[in-house]
């Protein structure tokens, strides 16, 4: 088992064929930061980007599960690529969650047909950027951190804070709009490549048909499931850069690391160590992918039942969703960080460049804490309580 996709399925089929030619420069582009804009341009020219968009107005139609599991695909050489492409789905569907079926149908059709890869500035922590009515719309000044694929996108989702009553607001604009400064500053130890800084806003107007302000009588759950979509990219992306980790180990292994003097064999592969190492790994590694695998599928699910889900279900996945990231996210670590004693004081080179696949998530999972998804899925195992609706479950 070598955790490949289904290539019989012509979007995976050219994921595969991404994934092999960002393996070429990923640890080089890894060390420069910067934008990856030949790598988008490839992502454009496949139609990856379009994935999601229901064929009505120009996309493919396919399932959530099937870009998670391709953003797994790219997150296997380049953590940084993985996290974009998963992230540019979640800001995409904003006007879907939260904005008028006018709205949803309009920002679909454009988007399909300009082939826009998005970004967001919509941090939920930082209240840092406000808005100020003015005319037909908002004029807003300020700024936003972790402001993720802004230094490449062709449109983001913004969200900002009413400077009177302090209520938020969500829009979708180009990023191309008069005022508006994307820094491209992000200087993080990994996901270099993210554009993951600080969005400056002077004087940055917001018309009312852009602003996402749908209040429906009912379907109040699904407007709530943003996390899931984050939630979910961000465990895959932990997934492709565990099984990642492991595969270059275990190649560098079987072609390049020498045993231990002391270990008695000729072969390093020989070593029982050495192999106990990679089999408690390898086991670590495909549980995890199974409940990523358990996630996308509830996710799928989650998105079929539309303005329909219950407060219930909702509550079900988050449990299921939260927990494959806890899992995830621990795994990852242990592989990326543990796969050196494998590999050799020889692979631990800048020039390998695999230190990257650990930097990488630990750089996640310090954003996303474990212990607040963990407390959150005991509480539901002791008390049949669902986690409340909130930015991170």
């Amino acid at each position: 088992m070598s955790f490949d996709l289904d290539t019989i399925n012509p979007y995976f089929a050219k994921a595969v064929a991404l994934r092999e030619i960002f393996a070429g420069d990923a640890a080089a582009r890894d060390r420069e930061g910067g934008k990856p804009l030949a790598q988008l341009a490839l992502l454009k020219e496949s139609g990856l980007l379009n994935l999601l968009i229901p064929r009505d107005y120009g996309g493919a139609g396919e399932r959530w599960s099937t870009a998670l599991k391709i953003a797994r695909e790219f997150a296997k050489v380049d953590g940084a690529i993985g996290h974009l492409y998963g992230y540019h789905f979640s800001s995409q569907h904003a006007a879907h969650l939260r904005g008028t079926p006018a709205q949803a149908a309009d920002i679909f059709t454009r988007s399909a047909a300009g082939n826009w890869f998005w970004g967001n500035t919509a941090n939920s922590f930082s209240k840092s950027l406000f808005g100020r009515r003015d005319g037909d719309g908002y004029v807003l000044d300020g700024y936003r951190p972790f402001a993720s694929g802004s230094h490449v996108a062709d449109y983001l989702q913004i969200a900002w804070e009413d400077r009177d009553t302090d209520r938020r607001s969500f829009a979708v604009i180009p990023a191309t709009r008069d005022g508006l400064r994307i820094e491209n500053d992000w200087d993080g130890f990994g996901q270099r490549q993210t554009g993951s800084g600080r969005v400056t806003y002077e004087g940055v107007r917001v018309h009312d048909y852009e602003v996402l302000s749908y209040k429906p009588d009912g379907g109040r759950p699904y407007q709530t499931i943003t996390p899931f979509l984050q939630q979910s990219t961000l465990l895959n992306v932990f997934i492709g850069s565990a099984q990642g980790a492991l595969l270059t180990a275990r190649d560098y292994t079987k072609e390049k690391s020498r045993p231990w003097i002391h270990s008695g064999v000729e072969r390093h592969t020989d070593d029982p160590w050495i192999k106990r190492i990679y089999g408690e790994l390898y086991t670590k590694v495909r549980a995890a992918t199974l409940l990523a695998d358990e996630a996308a599928a509830t996710l799928d699910r989650v998105w079929a039942r539309g303005r329909d889900l219950t407060v219930n279900e909702r509550g079900e996945a988050a449990v299921v969703i939260a927990s494959a990231n806890v899992h995830a996210g621990e795994v990852a670590l242990d592989v990326t960080s543990r796969i050196f004693e494998a590999m050799g004081a020889r692979s631990a080179t800048i020039a390998n460049g695999y230190d990257r696949f650990w930097r990488n998530v630990r750089i996640h999972t310090l954003h996303n804490p474990a212990e607040y998804k963990t407390r959150n899925v005991g509480a539901w195992f002791l008390t049949g309580v669902h986690p409340e609706p909130s930015a991170f479950q």
